[in-house]
């Protein structure tokens, strides 16, 4: 019986709860959030082997932006590839997420230059780096890539605003035809 139907029944592509590729995240910028929160990961994790530091300022800054690299990418990469991202209230998901990204990358690269530094130039510090600077470059990557595929978000793309709660009207001709004139 079930012969009859299989051919011709597909299961509903909205049940699923993964919604890659969608409006917000394609398989390639997911692919490359992935492996953002991996070397993410593994940076903190590296950090964390570290036994001892002559000045720990450098350490504890790198440890503060790895593991918030790790925390927030990865939130963010489970909302942007569920249906989770409805469910949140927040409408501007591409400003958000370049955003993010941005100030990610930027943390990630002050981060590893301070660490490198001053820090005791043991083994496991200077792979904390390397994949600190790894992680830095994928997310620069991922801006590349989302500037590529999508515009910079904060562009504006030549329609008008809406004033005073109307809707937005597209920029009005000058009018042609006089109005009463005293002539006529």
């Amino acid at each position: 019986m079930t012969d009859v139907y299989s051919p011709t029944t597909a299961p509903n592509p909205k049940s699923s709860w993964f919604t890659v590729p969608s409006d917000t995240l394609d398989k390639l910028r997911c692919g490359v959030k992935v492996v953002e929160v991996l070397l993410s990961f593994v940076a903190f994790v590296l950090e964390e082997v570290v036994n001892s530091c002559v000045s720990c300022s450098a350490l504890y800054f790198f440890e503060f932006v790895s593991c918030t690299a790790f925390l927030f990418t990865l939130l963010l990469l489970i909302l942007l590839s569920t249906t989770l991202q409805k469910r949140v209230g927040i409408t501007c998901w591409p400003r958000l997420d370049f955003v993010y990204t941005a100030v990610i990358a930027l943390l990630f690269l002050i981060s590893c230059i301070v660490f490198t530094s001053d820090n005791s130039n043991t083994t496991v510090e200077k792979c904390a780096v390397v994949f600190g600077f790894l992680a830095t470059a994928t997310f620069i990557v991922d801006l590349v890539l989302f500037v590529k595929q999508s515009g910079f978000p904060f562009k504006k793309d030549g329609t008008p605003e809406s004033s005073n709660g109307g809707p937005a009207m597209a920029e009005a001709q000058p009018e042609r035809e006089r109005l009463n004139t005293a002539d006529q």
